[in-house]
């Protein structure tokens, strides 16, 4: 944890509160009459004796209020230290996931720790780790179905971003498979990004049976913006190779839109398999670029305010027991 840089109050005017107590007590309690000195008898000299011990513990508790009146103040004023946190260095490169949440996504048929789990909940969990892995970069989330949204806008906060990609699930935009429309929409924020780098990274685990616009199209238009495409083909079985001549996953599609826009084309058949194209993905080379520091506050008025309460409750004590 680095140390702190500097110390000061975010609300230094309510400094100006301080001597509102004493101008209170000039202006408008009225003063007191001072009287000549007079010899007494023992008697009475007692019980001046006592008197001026309930002035001493008068004189007590005027003390204690003024520290708790400052005491509040200080919370008020809001001390803090500035902590100047290195932030990590931007690359220049926006990265778009574009993932297939289409009902073949529901399959069973990959492993992860021994046990039989969903396409979706193995690419959930290596996606994540991806996202996480990218400090530096932008990143962003497109999901597809039948049709296509942008689950998260392209952000430096990989850690939202990876709580996006837990919450999506199987069926979210359609049980259907629209390819082009997932690198369409992913296409479509890219084009509006000024960085120097942008990459699509597009999964699908099936073919093209819903949408308006054709895998080979999207693909032309990346190629025209300069965005790479990197694709992934998951999925145990080709187009064909299923008991349904439409069952698979379309590598060969997914293959033709890497090579037309720049990219690579992966194939995962396995857990294992996935888990090396993502390592693969994520060292991608890098174009480092100056970032600012993040600017990290700790506020410090809980410590103040803590021994202003602290104080009040010793007058309260004080006072019952006088009474």
């Amino acid at each position: 944890m680095p140390l702190p840089d500097a110390f000061d109050f975010a609300w230094p005017i309510a400094f100006l509160l301080l001597p509102l107590p004493f101008l209170v007590m000039r202006f408008l309690t009225p003063a007191g009459e001072a009287g000549g000195a007079l010899r007494v008898p023992e008697t009475v000299a007692a019980g001046f004796a006592e008197g001026a011990a309930v002035l001493s513990a008068e004189k007590r508790r005027l003390a204690l209020a003024w520290l708790l009146w400052a005491l509040l103040v200080l919370s008020l004023a809001g001390p803090r230290t500035v902590t100047a946190a290195p932030a990590a260095p931007a690359t220049g490169r926006d990265i778009i996931l574009s993932l297939d949440v289409s009902g073949s996504m529901e399959r069973p048929d990959f492993e992860m720790n021994g046990e039989k789990r969903r396409r979706m909940d193995v690419l959930k969990t290596l996606a994540r780790a991806f996202v996480l892995g990218r400090a530096g970069d932008r990143v962003g989330l497109v999901v597809f179905g039948e049709r296509a949204f942008v689950a998260s806008p392209l952000s430096f906060d990989v850690e939202a971003v990876a709580k996006v990609v837990d919450s999506i699930d199987v069926g979210l935009a359609g049980r259907s498979t629209a390819i082009g429309e997932g690198l369409g929409l992913a296409l479509k924020k890219l084009s509006e990004s000024d960085a120097k780098s942008k990459v699509v990274v597009l999964l699908s685990d099936g073919a093209q049976n819903a949408g308006t616009v054709q895998p080979s199209s999207a693909a032309g238009l990346a190629k025209a913006l300069g965005v790479r495409v990197d694709t992934i083909s998951m999925g145990p079985i080709e187009l064909g190779g299923g008991e349904r001549g439409d069952e698979g996953v379309d590598s060969q599609t997914l293959s033709d839109v890497a090579s037309e826009a720049g990219g690579e084309a992966f194939r995962a058949r396995t857990t294992e398999e996935l888990k090396g194209v993502m390592d693969a993905i994520d060292k991608l080379e890098k174009s480092p670029s100056a970032a600012p520091a993040t600017i990290v506050h700790r506020s410090l008025w809980p410590f103040p305010g803590s021994l202003a309460l602290l104080v009040a409750a010793g007058m309260m004590l004080g006072r019952r027991r006088m009474g």
